[in-house]
């Protein structure tokens, strides 16, 4: 009986102890950060240098996370889609759909280290830490530009065809990318740089963010119909999960465990746990307007840009954004608080 007894307990407390281990902390919003007037896109976290990056409508946004201090423009830009800080140094690449050129500045200085020419209204731009290079995806021309900030220079340019959206690298030679369009994601091989597989997105429409779990080896693609599409790398469909309208971003915290889905559609941000049959744990309400998002890997914290919108003009089209309202939706772990 003793031993039945202890043998339950036992089982009970290493379940207590799973149960723990897997638990994913609980999300909220816990400030804001208010910034310039202005459309928005992408934006990418500096863990090292401990500073934000928001691609704006005319140049970079910049967000000292120490201090608070906001710089409206560290670089010009027209039409700017993305800001990707390049891991290793203070090097930032953003793109410019205007005029068709990515640029590579210092981000601690906002000096200009190169302004290149690449593919037609350049949008999302990706790391790839297996060959230490940025993918900028060039839309209206449906290819990728290849860029060594080492030498400042397009080493490349692959040709994948279709309306290119955000990509993800897996580390070890992959970079998948939505084609938002075709509702499909292209596979590269970032060494031999070309297109070496396609997998279709069953149920998506308009597929745009884009994340890699490496831990568990899934893709998540964000469409615009409402779903995220859950995928193995080789395409094998692992699961269906409902988030928000209108998403634009993914992201994935490996040391967390978790992907996080921006819709802004609704104003919400999608908190899913990548298990045998990912799920949603967590609905953030956040903004309407917060489609996009970037990760700091350090502490967990999520930004979320958004404004504040005025009614549907009668005549149609879009409503008009509040003066005033631009912020970046600060989204904190409970730990992090």
């Amino acid at each position: 009986m003793f031993k039945t007894t202890l043998f339950a307990l036992l089982l009970s407390l290493a379940a207590g102890a799973a149960a723990a281990k897997t638990a994913p902390p609980t999300y909220s919003v816990t400030g804001h950060i208010a910034g310039p007037d202005g459309g928005w896109d992408l934006l990418g976290v500096d863990p090292a240098g401990r500073r934000l990056f928001i691609a704006r409508s005319g140049g970079v946004m910049e967000v000292d996370l120490t201090s608070g201090a906001v710089t409206a423009d560290v670089v010009k830009s027209q039409r700017g889609h993305a800001a990707l800080p390049i891991p290793g140094g203070s090097l930032v690449l953003s793109t410019s759909g205007g005029d068709g050129t990515a640029t590579l500045f210092d981000g601690a200085t906002g000096k200009v280290v190169a302004t290149l020419a690449v593919g037609k209204n350049p949008d999302a731009a990706a790391w790839d830490p297996a060959t230490r290079t940025a993918w900028v995806m060039n839309p209206g021309s449906g290819d990728i530009s290849v860029i060594d900030p080492a030498t400042a220079k397009v080493v490349d340019t692959v040709a994948v065809g279709g309306s290119l959206e955000l990509g993800a690298a897996d580390g070890r030679g992959r970079l998948f990318v939505n084609v938002e369009d075709k509702n499909e994601v292209a596979v590269i091989d970032t060494r031999a740089r070309k297109v070496v597989a396609r997998f279709p997105l069953k149920g998506c429409n308009g597929p745009t963010g884009i994340a890699y779990a490496p831990d568990v080896k899934m893709v998540l693609s964000a469409c615009a119909n409402g779903v995220a599409i859950v995928s193995a790398p080789d395409g094998r469909l692992i699961s269906s999960v409902t988030v928000g309208q209108r998403p634009d971003g993914a992201l994935y915290d490996e040391r967390r465990h978790l992907f996080f889905v921006p819709s802004g559609g609704d104003g919400t941000l999608s908190v899913i746990q990548p298990d045998a049959m990912p799920a949603v744990t967590q609905t953030v309400q956040t903004a309407k307007g917060a489609r996009t998002a970037a990760l700091d890997p350090a502490t967990g914290v999520i930004y979320l840009p958004s404004a504040q919108y005025g009614p549907v003009p009668a005549a149609g089209g879009r409503p008009p954004m509040i003066p005033g309202s631009f912020s970046v939706i600060v989204v904190s772990p409970a730990a992090a608080h």
